[in-house]
């Protein structure tokens, strides 16, 4: 017997940013008119809870706006399942401080700290996630609530829960908390549904649930049969069998967007992950398919919405290639304009800003410097840049290639100025240094010029689906680039008064400057730390990265993934002792480090040939601690001089332009 189609759903995250509500409403009779049935509403504090009025945000959705939001889904068809965490992501909660007791997380002296996750053992807890779910069980016409629990990992640290811990075992603990939240749901005659990463992480916990709860299964990468875990190496798991043999029903949810900060979605990668969800769905008989949508404020809107489009051809036309689903989800979305999109989305997809290595400039400046060569960065910039200008792409999408083009700008404009820092301090004469001075000048003034267009741009993203009066995520990161970019250019006047004054720290390159070459060989969740001491005080950490990639090339469990590590250090230089340092492994997993370069751009310091492997393998079973503070190896760094000492040189021998 034919499998019955899984029910087909999708979600709006307005937990991150309030779309306007005209627009929401708007886009319902598409969603109907492409198949889909439900729709499920990531909240926490973006809607008024009349029981609860201190955790609502300002301008927060009131319960008149959810009840046209829900009543408009219902009269074309779509079911309306809300979202409300109560273990994990429940920060909206602790924000108000009559509810901050509630958290899981307590300082020595016993007080709860500012920020963590409300505790399933304290006394209140039940009684908040009663009036929570009072307040929005008439938004629930799918006769469904999702409590989320997912990324639970401050689980078990109160005391209370130690207690009951130490008696039935964390995943007993786990269950348990389901089983009364289960409750509460009945009581209102809804059906409970949670994420399913934490049962992934705590197998032994799904026998222990109550039956008829709904689990939502998660992994947003491409995969062929099975999903993976990204922090045990990408080894594969399968939930699917225990939650049958419980009578829980199970539903396959990839993503539609874009990771952290990425402007764009590597859409390729999603798209071939939402027909991985598909196919499984079908080959386990699967209640549904939820099409889930993450931190959207970083995006224009109607991107991810092009991901739902396209994944409608699925089940529309029982399409599975991604790139015909692609094309036909712009004509979908957009009409005959959208026919120019696919190929701008590939040319983004070729170069995607993703990964905290390349996330790490949004914060500073001074930590991209290295002796690579410019030339990948520099295409980059030249490919975006033509996308930027190319006519006729759909709105929302030009604006996006413009945002994509200046973020390209910047992160060549960055790199080659750390290494114009180098230069200065190994140029001879004033001729020389003068030239140079005059060429990173007349470079800020240019990127000042891109900082208008980008803005512009981040503007035109926002303002498309948003209120105007709130300043997007993007401009706030452009408005720390312009003060950046205002320190870079009276470092620069500073030199040019003072020469000497080249051997400063800058914005751009620290005085000096430690590079280390990373290699990922067994992707996981693995954070690299710099670590310094002084004297005899404590090992204090000076710069970390985590090694996330966040793309399909780094989930398989061998691979060759390298970045460099750059971090900013204050020396006194030779004439003083070497700084005491170290490089720490946390988190999950393996990698390599070396060799290590400590340069100011003249002088060089190496340990030269060594290379090291740090860490610990990625637990295979078990829950894993969370604790991102906790060392899980290091390797002291053992400098000498490297000669012949001169200008720093790029990995091509070329010298740094």
């Amino acid at each position: 017997m034919k499998a019955a189609r899984p029910c087909r759903a999708f979600q709006w995250d307005l937990a991150r940013q309030a779309e306007r509500l005209d627009w929401l409403l708007a886009q319902l009779p598409r969603y109907a008119g492409w198949g889909y049935e439900e729709l499920y509403l990531h909240l926490e504090d973006a809607v008024e809870y009349p029981s609860l009025p201190g955790v609502a945000r300002r301008g927060a959705y009131s319960h008149r706006d959810l009840g046209r939001l829900v009543a408009r889904a219902g009269k074309v068809g779509i079911r309306v399942v809300p979202i409300v965490n109560l273990l994990g992501h429940t920060q909206y909660l602790l924000n108000d401080p009559t509810l901050r007791d509630l958290n899981e997380l307590r300082a020595a002296d016993g007080r709860p700290l500012a920020r963590g996750q409300i505790s399933p053992l304290h006394p209140r807890t039940l009684a908040v996630a009663d009036k929570l779910l009072r307040d929005v069980a008439g938004f629930c016409t799918a006769g469904k609530v999702h409590v989320g629990l997912d990324e639970s990992y401050h689980l078990g640290r109160h005391p209370r829960s130690q207690a009951e811990i130490a008696r039935i075992g964390l995943a007993g603990h786990f269950a348990r908390y389901v089983g009364r939240l289960h409750g509460l749901a009945a009581a209102r005659g809804l059906r409970l549904g949670l994420w399913a990463d934490m049962l992934a992480l705590l197998p032994t916990a799904v026998p222990l649930l109550p039956r008829g709860v709904i689990a939502y299964d998660w992994y947003y990468y491409p995969f062929r049969r099975k999903p993976r875990i990204e922090l045990r190496n990408f080894a594969e798991y399968d939930l699917a069998p225990a939650l049958r043999a419980r009578g829980i029903a199970y539903w396959g949810c990839p993503m539609n967007g874009a990771f952290r900060h990425e402007p764009l979605p590597i859409v390729g990668e999603r798209l071939a992950n939402i027909v991985s969800w598909w196919r499984r769905c079908r080959a386990t008989g699967a209640a549904g398919m939820l099409v889930t949508s993450w931190e959207p404020q970083r995006l224009a809107a109607e991107i991810p919405q092009l991901v739902d489009a396209a994944a409608a051809g699925l089940w529309l036309e029982g399409e599975e290639d991604p790139q015909r689903l692609l094309a036909a989800g712009c004509r979908r979305l957009w009409g005959r304009a959208g026919r120019a999109a696919p190929p701008a989305l590939a040319v983004t997809d070729a170069h995607p800003f993703s990964g905290y290595s390349r996330w790490q400039i949004n914060d500073r400046w001074d930590t991209v410097v290295g002796t690579e060569s410019l030339a990948a960065a520099s295409a980059e910039r030249k490919a975006l840049a033509r996308l930027a200008r190319r006519p006729g792409l759909p709105p929302s999408l030009a604006a996006s290639a413009r945002f994509r083009a200046f973020v390209a700008e910047r992160d060549y404009f960055v790199r080659q100025a750390g290494q114009a820092v180098w230069r200065l301090r190994a140029a001879r004469g004033d001729r020389a240094r003068t030239t140079l001075l005059r060429e990173q000048e007349r470079k800020a003034a240019e990127f000042a010029r891109a900082l208008v267009s980008g803005r512009k741009a981040a503007q035109a993203m926002w303002r498309r689906t948003r209120p105007a009066r709130i300043t997007s995520d993007n401009e706030a990161i452009l408005a720390s680039d312009r003060l950046r970019l205002a320190a870079w250019r009276a470092w620069l006047r500073r030199v040019r008064g003072r020469p000497g004054a080249a051997a400063l720290a800058s914005p751009v390159a620290g005085a000096w400057q430690l590079l280390v070459r990373v290699r990922n060989f067994a992707p996981a969740a693995q954070r690299i730390v710099l670590e310094r001491r002084e004297a005899d005080q404590p090992w204090r950490e000076v710069h970390g990265l985590f090694l996330i990639e966040f793309q399909a090339r780094a989930t398989r469990s061998r691979a060759a993934l390298e970045t460099w590590f750059s971090a900013p250090l204050d020396w006194a230089g030779p004439s003083a002792p070497f700084p005491t340092l170290r490089i720490a492994a946390r988190g999950f997993g393996r990698f390599g480090i070396g060799p290590v370069l400590l340069t100011d751009g003249v002088r060089h310091f190496s340990t030269g040939k060594t290379r090291t492997v740090l860490g610990a393998n990625a637990p295979a079973r078990g829950y894993p601690d969370f604790d991102w503070r906790q060392n899980r190896g290091t390797a002291p760094l053992r400098l000498s001089a490297r000669s012949p000492a001169g200008p720093v040189r790029t990995r091509s021998g070329a010298r740094s332009s």
